[in-house]
């Protein structure tokens, strides 16, 4: 993974876990139902990676191709 997509998902990850927000103002993010690891987006598997942020579990992947942030709570 390259190191702009790392800061993206990083930022966008720890603003969800502190403050309930799927929102970024760079990138467009996509809230996916509790428990997801992956999701399709135009015949394309998105894979999502497990994070943990202030004990909160959280699956969040990254599309370049539609500059999107997949989240679902883990």
């Amino acid at each position: 993974m390259q190191s702009e997509e790392k800061t993206i998902l990083q930022r966008v990850v720890e603003n969800f876990a502190r403050t309930g927000n799927a929102t970024d103002e760079q990138v467009t993010v996509v809230s996916l139902p509790k428990g997801k690891s992956s999701t399709i987006e135009n015949d394309r598997s998105v894979m999502l990676k497990e994070y943990k942020v202030d004990d909160k579990l959280i699956w969040a992947g990254y599309s370049s191709r539609s500059n999107t942030v997949y989240l679902s709570l883990g």
